[in-house]
């Protein structure tokens, strides 16, 4: 039987790799492809568990060979998803997650068009920035000019939402991680053509409510807070100016 290709995307700091993390430990039958990338490991990272770390030119001639499903280059690097996870998932017949950026969702949804895909926000700017400041005070070093740069890349990319059939707000991390594995739970149901149960007609009703289409309401206020409108050009907003949970604005903090 067909495995399922799952993909997950969202902007840095809205605790993916959390969620993907409990829904590994919680759910088996799930192969997990590590990413390539050409930026330097942070902290305690180490090649071949968060991502396979290589240099710029070992990325292009792997690129020029064909070897990627998808790459784009994010922030100045390049991260990259190896053809052979998906290949050696698909002959085994394993569900196959992809952590990856928007910009990759776009390329493998065009390759394999039944890809389940999840995008995960944050509840706020606010929140994110946070997330973001304190993730780096944990690695050591808080550049300014890098936190900058992903809180506005944020509202960039979750202006593509629409692409994707699931939407997790990712504010209280056990029901995003509930909403998460019903969502793996109801897609197989739907490949296997299994009736349900008094179990997973529970699962049905969360993965349901996290369907793009039904998610409508509970997302405006998150995508106001991004200063996106949807059926309208999203508005010029400055994440800058949200200030942290603790009240202090980015001038002051540090």
């Amino acid at each position: 039987m067909a495995g399922i290709l799952f993909i997950i995307s969202a902007p840095s700091g809205s605790g993916k790799s959390t969620l993907v993390n409990a829904l590994r430990s919680q759910v088996g039958g799930i192969d997990f492809s590590i990413s390539w990338t050409t930026r330097q490991p942070r902290g305690s990272e180490q090649t071949g568990r968060e991502y396979h770390f290589t240099t710029r030119e070992e990325f292009e001639r792997m690129r020029d060979a064909g070897e990627f499903l998808e790459y784009a280059e994010v922030f100045g690097n390049y991260y990259g998803t190896a053809r052979r996870s998906l290949d050696e998932a698909t002959a085994a017949g394993r569900d196959l997650l992809l952590d990856i950026d928007v910009q990759g969702a776009r390329q493998v949804r065009e390759k394999v068009t039944d890809a389940v895909t999840i995008f995960v926000m944050p509840p706020n700017p606010k929140v994110l920035r946070t997330r973001l400041r304190n993730r780096s005070r944990a690695e050591g070093h808080v550049d300014e000019t890098v936190l900058h740069r992903r809180l506005n890349e944020a509202s960039k990319e979750i202006e593509n939402y629409q692409q994707y059939r699931y939407i997790l707000v990712n504010d209280v991390l056990e029901r995003a991680v509930a909403q998460l594995e019903a969502i793996v739970v109801v897609e197989r149901m739907r490949r296997d053509g299994k009736p349900l149960d008094i179990r997973t007609k529970r699962d049905f009703e969360i993965a349901e409510s996290c369907r793009e289409v039904n998610s409508r309401v509970r997302l405006q206020p998150v995508l106001e807070s991004f200063g996106i409108f949807p059926d309208h050009h999203p508005q010029q907003y400055s994440l800058l100016e949200a200030k942290d949970d603790d009240g202090t604005d980015r001038k002051s903090a540090d």
